[in-house]
C-alpha cells in the first residue's frame, strides 16, 4: 500500500478556531479597555447569567481557574482537616490537590474501564464516618453515574461535587453537567470545549447561599471591601476572559456537535481496519443516555509509547492523559497507597493515548491518522 502524504496535524489547533472568530474577539477586548472595568466587571456578571440556565443551574460564580473552583467548592462545603473526600486516581492533579491542600485526605476509588469515570459500584465501600464529599470527575467529556452515586450520597447524607472540567454541555439523562450537585466546578483552560485566553473556571450551584458563599470565597471571604467574614482566597475572573468567553460561548454547541461528529467518524475509520477486533486499539465507550462532548478522544493502544513516537514521526499530535495516577504520585505518598491499589487507573496509565477530535479537523486528517496507526502495527507484526 502506497504511504499516504506526511500530514502535520496538531493535537489541538487553536490557531483554526480564532480565524473563524478574530473579529469578533478583537471588538469584545476592545470593549474591555473601553470600560476599563477590569475584575468581576459587567463581562463577568453577563457570562454567569448566560451559562448558569446552560448549565440547568439557578446560580453560576465565575472564578480564576479550574483549580480553584474545586477548592472553592470544597471551601465552601466547609472541608477541612480530619475530612475525607471520595474521588479518582485518574484525573488531573486538581482534582486531588485541591483536597490535600484543604487538610482533608483524598480517598481514591477506581475507575471502569470503559468510561475512565470513577466506577460509582465501589464507592459505598470507600465511605466511613470522616468522609463529608463524594467527587467524581466527568472524564474527558463524559458525565459519571450521577445517579448512582447520587444514591449513595443521599444515604450517606454526603454532598457530592462535581469536577466538570472537561464536560461543559455534557448531558446525562437529559441533563447537564454540573447540575447533578451541590457544586459542578468548569474549567476555561484554552484547551476545553469553552476556553480562554488563559485560565478561568466557574462553579454552578441550584443553592443561593452555596452561591453566596462561592462569590464571598473568592473575594477573600468578603461581602463588603474589607470587611472578611471567613478567610477565602483571591480567585476573580477577569473582564477580559469573560468578554472572550461571552464570544466563544456563541459557538460552544456548533462545536461540540463537531467534536461529536468526529468521534462517530474515527469510529468508522477504525472498524475499516482490523485493529479493533484484534484488541490492538479499543475507542472510547460512550454509555448509554448519556451527551459525550468529547474534549479529548482517547483510545487505548498496545504498546502506546512506541505508537505515540510513530505518529509524532507522521505528523501527528498526541497527548498522553494521564501518565502516572493520583495515587502513585510523590507527593501524595503519604496517603500510604501503592502500585496495584487501583488496576484499571493504572492500566489506562498505561494504554490512554488521546488523538486529535477539535472541531476544525477535517476527514482527510482524521483518515490520515487512523490509517498511520494501522501502519504503526503492521509494521509491527502486531
Amino acid at each position: 500500500m502506497q504511504e499516504k502524504t506526511r500530514m502535520e496535524i496538531p493535537i489541538l489547533d487553536l490557531r483554526a478556531q480564532h480565524r473563524q472568530i478574530g473579529t469578533e474577539i478583537d471588538q469584545a477586548i476592545a470593549r474591555v479597555l473601553q470600560d476599563q472595568k477590569f475584575i468581576l466587571g459587567p463581562e463577568v456578571r453577563a457570562l454567569e447569567h448566560e451559562l448558569a440556565p446552560y448549565c440547568h443551574c439557578a446560580e453560576a460564580v465565575g472564578c480564576a481557574s479550574g483549580s480553584d473552583a474545586i477548592l472553592l467548592a470544597l471551601m465552601a462545603c466547609e472541608v477541612g482537616p480530619g475530612d475525607e473526600v471520595i474521588t479518582t486516581p485518574f484525573s488531573f492533579f486538581a482534582t486531588a490537590g485541591s483536597i490535600v491542600r484543604l487538610g482533608a485526605r483524598a480517598v481514591f476509588v477506581d475507575i471502569e474501564p470503559s468510561s475512565f469515570n470513577i466506577d460509582a459500584n465501589k464507592i459505598e465501600a470507600a465511605i466511613n464516618k470522616h468522609t463529608r464529599v463524594i467527587m467524581p470527575v466527568h472524564l474527558f467529556g463524559q458525565c459519571s453515574d450521577m445517579d448512582k452515586i447520587n444514591e449513595i450520597a443521599s444515604r450517606s447524607d454526603l454532598k457530592v461535587i462535581e469536577d466538570a472540567a472537561q464536560a461543559i454541555g455534557a448531558e446525562y439523562h437529559q441533563r447537564r453537567a454540573g447540575s447533578f450537585s451541590a457544586i459542578g466546578c468548569f474549567s476555561f483552560y484554552p484547551s476545553k470545549n469553552l476556553g480562554g485566553a488563559g485560565d478561568g473556571g466557574l462553579l454552578t450551584t441550584n443553592s443561593p447561599e452555596l452561591a453566596e458563599s462561592l462569590r464571598m470565597l473568592r473575594a477573600h471571604g468578603a461581602k463588603k471591601k474589607y470587611y472578611h467574614d471567613r478567610v477565602g482566597i483571591n480567585s476573580r475572573l477577569d473582564s477580559l476572559q469573560a468578554a472572550i468567553l461571552r464570544v466563544k460561548f456563541r459557538y460552544l454547541d456548533q462545536w461540540s456537535k463537531a467534536r461529536r461528529q468526529n468521534a462517530e467518524r474515527y469510529r468508522k475509520l477504525f472498524d475499516r481496519t482490523a485493529l479493533l477486533e484484534r484488541n490492538r486499539v479499543q475507542l472510547p465507550a460512550e454509555s448509554e443516555d448519556s451527551l459525550h462532548v468529547y474534549n479529548q478522544f482517547v483510545i487505548r493502544g498496545l504498546d502506546r509509547d512506541r505508537l505515540r513516537k510513530w505518529l509524532a514521526e507522521k505528523g501527528i499530535g498526541t497527548e498522553v492523559y494521564y501518565p502516572l495516577p493520583l495515587h502513585l504520585q510523590e507527593c501524595f505518598r503519604d496517603l500510604g497507597y501503592t502500585k496495584g491499589d487501583f488496576p484499571e487507573a493504572e492500566r489506562a496509565a498505561e494504554e490512554a493515548l488521546a488523538i486529535p477530535v477539535y472541531p476544525e479537523l477535517d476527514s482527510n486528517a482524521q483518515s490520515y491518522i487512523v490509517d498511520t496507526i494501522a501502519a504503526f502495527y503492521r509494521n509491527a507484526g502486531a
